[in-house]
């Protein structure tokens, strides 16, 4: 009666723990298909144009993503340009070369970062750093570059302060320790053998590092970064403050602009028939993009997790 019993409760569960895993699916797919469905009058009004058309006139009905998307892949651009290289010194630094004793309120203040609320950094960022980018730093960087091919139209117009590159910044503090966490945990999975007889034939700190440690670690590194793009793609209320919420494309990256999740903070309160299916659909790219970019970070991390290190 008892194994009976026992038998009984394994089954039961057994079926409930795969209907919570499922469930997760069913989450994800009831989310697509209402974003599809309330999208349905702006799909059938644009189709496929709406992706590459820059417009977004709510007065006469016309409406296109190219802006709101461009801008949310230049933010999330310059946010890794920016995060990929800090985040990797600050994970070697506390897996290498730190002093035991800093090792661990080093660790807890970057992952204090990942704590603060978006809000918090978008005040931040408009209140605090945006005066003293426009007033002090961003002349500077404009006059430097004036006579330079090409970087002269990368780096100019006026001083305004926000704009897409102030975003991108931002964003990349925000996804710094994202980054770097995932960074630290990989680098510490390299046995102590392998960097110990690398420096044991005579190789440098930065030897080890590129030849030994990366190659070891390398689908792992790729993952994190991957993950703090997730991050970046889908931040709202930081990108929101600073991006200058313009629905015109960039002429530069100090140029304002907008993205598809500050499009949809400043607008979709108010917004009623087209401009509501419009900025669904546009919710509805972001999940997809979104989606994409965190799968294939999984993917990579779940390599990682069952070969990494076998060939090199």
């Amino acid at each position: 009666m008892s194994h009976s019993r026992n038998g009984l409760m394994d089954v039961v569960f057994k079926n409930v723990t795969r209907t919570f895993a499922f469930l997760v699916f069913i989450l994800l797919a009831a989310i697509m298909v209402s974003l599809a469905y309330g999208s349905r009058e702006s799909i059938a009004a644009f189709g496929l144009g709406f992706l590459w058309t820059n417009n977004w006139d709510p007065v006469n009905h016309l409406y296109g993503a190219l802006v709101p998307v461009v801008g949310t892949l230049l933010t999330s651009i310059i946010a890794l340009v920016i995060a990929v290289p800090v985040s990797f010194g600050i994970a070697m630094f506390l897996t290498e070369l730190s002093p035991t004793w800093l090792r661990r309120p080093l660790g807890t203040a970057v992952e204090m970062l990942a704590a603060i609320p978006s809000i918090i950094y978008g005040m931040w960022g408009l209140f605090v750093f945006v005066p003293l980018f426009q007033s002090y730093i961003q002349p500077g960087i404009i006059s430097f570059f004036e006579y330079v091919p090409v970087l002269n139209q990368v780096f100019s117009g006026p001083p305004f302060g926000i704009g897409v590159f102030t975003a991108g910044l931002i964003l990349s503090i925000m996804v710094i320790p994202f980054i770097t966490a995932v960074m630290r945990d990989v680098f510490e999975l390299v046995p102590g053998m392998l960097k110990e007889s690398a420096y044991g034939l005579g190789g440098t700190t930065w030897e080890v590092v590129w030849k030994v440690v990366l190659p070891y670690t390398k689908h792992g590194v790729i993952g994190g970064i991957m993950l703090g793009l997730g991050r970046a793609l889908g931040e709202t209320m930081a990108v929101t403050f600073v991006i200058g919420n313009a629905f015109n494309l960039p002429g530069s990256i100090f140029a304002p602009s907008n993205s598809i999740a500050s499009a949809l903070a400043n607008e979709f309160n108010e917004a009623g028939g087209m401009q509501k299916s419009a900025l669904l659909e546009l919710g509805l790219i972001l999940f997809l993009i979104t989606t994409v970019v965190l799968v294939l970070s999984k993917l990579l991390l779940l390599r990682l997790s069952k070969g990494e290190g076998t060939s090199h």
